[in-house]
């Protein structure tokens, strides 16, 4: 198949991700290419060129130290960029020759203009309902050719006022690349990810400090005065910010977590962090919101549906308590990245054919 995957522009498509989209943009991109398909990737231009990147945004004032292109005086500019380049795109994507268009970026324009695209669009609901997002899809019903696919049931629910028939497909991660960890040490517990308050970092830390758990925060800043105010004050000889890791490092640091502690403050629509603490063999301990009731048995996490750290402890006392074997094995049976890619490679052809039918009618 010759496939365009649009990503958004927020950051570029490489390592070190800002997040799970990052890594889901990029990751998918590359199975599809080593799997025989011509892949081109549309997002801005320091995206990994071994994704066959096509640019459509300058990356000339993305801040590599911020890891960030907005500035508040900026951000109507940037919304602007963002809006021309999804534009430009779609008003000249049915002149490339793909048979379908794999739309990741989180913009309403390239849902707007799927309606005057000959070539069919599949978008990937990897939020749950935005403003500019569910009014351009409640619009794009009318006309009825997208395809969309949730990325968790819960996620599909939300939508639902605004798409009805919403496909869902697990995330899934690289097994290979999350070496199981059958002993942890028993000297910590884990909180990793964007530093950002809908992570909820300071709930983590509060919570495992009333565990009596020493906690390692691993992550990037992504909002400064929330690490300043809320984060940092916590830090001590029982709290410690190891920073932005490598692979390997996060991946040992997991590994050797006695519990992963996952605190989202808002309806988080999957979390690959959860799949990757299970890969390890690190069984989680949080709050119970958004996708994560969906993702974790009881058998591999023990959830609340309160934020207070107290509760949250709790968990973590709960989760301490739990099979790793067991955490491996649902990662392996229901987040695995190959089985993701061959479903999206199976909604690929079901809807290439769908078109050509609709156009031989």
């Amino acid at each position: 198949m010759k496939i365009g995957i649009i990503a958004h522009l927020k950051h570029p498509i490489r390592k070190p991700f800002m997040g799970g989209l990052e890594a889901f943009t990029h990751d998918i991109t590359k199975l599809l290419i080593a799997r025989g398909h011509d892949v081109t990737l549309f997002a801005s231009e320091l995206s990994d060129p071994a994704l066959n990147v096509y640019p459509i945004m300058s990356d000339t004032d993305y801040d590599r130290e911020t890891l960030s292109r907005f500035r508040s005086h900026e951000m109507s500019e940037d919304f602007i960029s963002t809006h021309h380049a999804y534009l430009e795109l779609m008003q000249d994507i049915d002149n490339k020759g793909f048979d379908i268009i794999f739309n990741n970026s989180l913009n309403y324009v390239p849902i707007t203009m799927s309606t005057i695209c000959k070539t069919p669009v599949i978008t990937v609901l990897h939020t749950p309902p935005i403003f500019e997002m569910k009014r351009a899809a409640a619009k794009e019903r009318a006309a009825g050719g997208m395809t969309y696919v949730s990325v968790s049931e819960p996620n599909a629910d939300a939508w639902k006022p605004y798409i009805n028939n919403c496909t869902v497909i697990n995330n899934g991660i690289d097994l290979n690349q999350w070496t199981y960890q059958a002993v942890n040490d028993r000297q910590y517990v884990v909180w990793f990810g964007r530093i950002h308050p809908d992570k909820g970092t300071h709930l983590a830390i509060q919570a495992a400090k009333l565990a009596g758990k020493k906690i390692k925060i691993a992550g990037s800043i992504a909002d400064r005065h929330y690490f300043e105010t809320f984060v940092e004050p916590l830090l001590d000889a029982d709290a410690e910010w190891v920073s932005h890791c490598t692979h390997e490092e996060l991946n040992g640091l997991i590994g050797n977590a006695e519990v992963s502690i996952i605190t989202p403050c808002w309806d988080e629509p999957f979390g690959l962090v959860v799949a990757e603490s299970l890969a390890c063999g690190t069984p989680v301990a949080g709050i119970a919101r958004g996708a994560l009731p969906s993702i974790l048995t009881h058998e591999t996490g023990a959830l609340t549906k309160s934020c207070d750290p107290e509760e949250i402890a709790r968990c973590v006392l709960a989760a301490s308590k739990l099979d790793r074997i067991a955490c491996r094995e649902q990662a392996v049976g229901r987040l695995c990245q190959i089985s993701m890619v061959e479903r999206y490679e199976h909604l690929f052809n079901e809807v290439i054919q769908k078109q050509f039918f609709r156009h031989a009618i």
